[in-house]
């Protein structure tokens, strides 16, 4: 199990960022991924996508993020640029299957830090927390997340030029 914790989502700043997260997750393997405030767009936004795309990934909204961390029966990975380098610690959150992976928008609680189990930096320099979880994603999975097959009612083919797109309907 996979999931994603989204911290500091603010509704009126941060709708397109959040649903990219949760696109990015869905896409590079998590399974689910809580928001902490409550928003139905987002959860309409993503239950379309996998309507359309396939995959049961699940989304949740309106949590509480403190309460998700100290429950979670796994370990909880903090990206942070703040954190030790990915590369250093990779192999070792490797060996765990039941991961959250916490991402925020806005400056964390600094329990987030005391809570999670790795503080992990996607390099250190400021940078986007959706590129962020792609890395930290593909880097965890190998990259076999690209080699998945997800049957949806659409499915996009890939091709050097133009889009193909083919309907399972």
């Amino acid at each position: 199990m996979i999931a994603v914790l989204r911290i500091g989502h603010r509704l009126y700043r941060d709708q397109r960022v959040t649903t990219h997260v949760a696109l990015v997750a869905r896409a590079f393997g998590a399974d689910k991924i809580y928001v902490d405030r409550k928003d139905a767009q987002l959860e309409r936004t993503i239950a379309s996508v996998c309507e359309r795309f396939g995959g049961d990934f699940r989304i949740k909204t309106g949590v509480k993020w403190k309460k998700i961390m100290e429950e979670w029966q796994g370990i909880t990975i903090h990206l942070t640029m703040y954190g030790e380098p990915v590369e250093k610690k990779i192999s070792e959150i490797r060996r765990e299957k039941n991961i959250l992976v916490v991402v925020g928008a806005e400056k964390v609680p600094y329990e987030v830090y005391e809570l999670a189990n790795y503080n992990i930096a996607i390099g250190n320099q400021p940078h986007s927390e959706v590129a962020a979880l792609a890395i930290f994603l593909d880097r965890y999975n190998e990259g076999k997340w690209a080699e998945r097959k997800i049957k949806g009612k659409i499915e996009i083919i890939p091709s050097k030029k133009g889009k193909r797109v083919t309907s399972h309907e």
